[in-house]
């Protein structure tokens, strides 16, 4: 299956000027339709069909470089986190920005617990607090009767400013920057991703960490896969496949030859894919195997720096990758048609 999808020439998404640092996929809503949300050193996330990738709208009002962006799993907001020292939370939909939580620091990551429309948001960054923020107490937020973004451009918008008193999970846990948060399916647990290569876990209704894991080397990303069944974390030179429901139980560790910057695990193929801080391929990986000097199944050529984040979409039918080079490109992960790639 890899190497007849890598025949297909991938799509690559022009309109950030600098490096993109982190893009994310929502759920499938509307008629299989979906979304993707990229973010990047010029301080301008935008959104994108995430089947064509054709670009839909740009939120602008951040003043510092964005380090990452999440859609809900509706679709219907986003999340970004700034070097401005600010979260910001937008409606896909006007491209407004509903509410501005301001920080201490810079902001390295956000999280939306997985529901429509969801009401609180998680940050973390140079603080290294673990944050959690009411939406609802920030101000009201309009609605739209539209499920799914269509508005052809964004503008700014009059900004709410958060004067809502977050409150801190894991209070004085966290000793260095907090580089990625997760919000999986158990609304009640939350996992970060911290500078000093460990993955904790978080029961939000005690406020307690619950678990953690040290890893071999600095952690490079940290996601769930679409089902949110697994947790891939790039390390060092290792991809490390958690369980995505039982806090620190450990499915998979693999080493491979050179550093990864980024992982991806598509479970459904029994594969994975890497970015290097090192090169500039997307990797293709066998899942299962024994121990031993591994060769990738395959490596996509195109980009022209290295790859900081990659992701799978809902369907698992393209693979997503962010580059320093400041494109985003979709790659096809199917046999036939698919999408703008038509039939073969």
């Amino acid at each position: 299956m890899a190497s007849e999808a890598a025949k297909a020439v991938p799509l690559t998404c022009h309109g950030h000027s600098r490096p993109v640092t982190h893009l994310s996929f929502s759920d499938v809503v509307d008629d299989n339709q979906f979304y993707l949300i990229s973010a990047c050193k010029d301080n301008n996330p935008m959104l994108r069909d995430g089947v064509t990738g054709d670009w839909i709208g740009t939120f602008v009002g951040h003043k510092g470089a964005c380090w990452q962006a999440r859609l809900s799993s509706d679709a219907t907001l986003a999340a970004t986190a700034s070097a401005d020292f600010s979260a910001k939370v937008w409606d896909t939909h006007t491209g407004e920005c509903l509410h501005t939580l301001q920080h201490a620091h810079i902001v390295r990551a956000v999280a939306f617990p997985s529901q429509p429309r969801p009401q609180i948001l998680a940050t973390g960054g140079f603080e290294k607090k673990l944050m959690i923020y009411d939406l609802s107490l920030s101000g009201s937020s309009p609605h739209s009767d539209s499920s799914s973004p269509t508005s052809p451009t964004f503008r700014n918008g009059n900004t709410n400013i958060s004067h809502s008193p977050g409150f801190e999970i894991g209070a004085g846990t966290h000793k260095s920057t907090i580089k990625s948060i997760i919000w999986g399916n158990n609304p009640n647990v939350l996992i970060t991703a911290c500078e000093d290569k460990q993955i904790r876990w978080f029961d939000i209704r005690t406020r307690d960490s619950i678990a953690s894991y040290i890893l071999d080397g600095p952690i490079g990303s940290c996601e769930l896969n679409p089902s949110m069944s697994t947790l891939s974390v790039a390390a060092g030179k290792t991809a490390s496949f958690f369980s995505g429901t039982t806090p620190a139980q450990l499915l998979k560790s693999i080493t491979l030859p050179k550093e990864v910057a980024s992982v991806a695990v598509h479970e459904g193929e029994r594969k994975f894919v890497t970015g290097g801080n090192q090169d500039t391929w997307v990797k293709v990986w066998e899942l299962d195997g024994g121990g031993g000097t591994r060769e990738p199944l395959d490596v996509w050529k195109g980009h022209h720096g290295p790859i900081w984040s990659l992701g799978f979409s809902p369907d698992g039918k393209i693979c997503a990758s962010g580059s320093e080079d400041g494109t985003v490109k979709l790659w096809k992960f199917c046999e036939g048609g698919y999408g703008l790639w038509g039939s073969r």
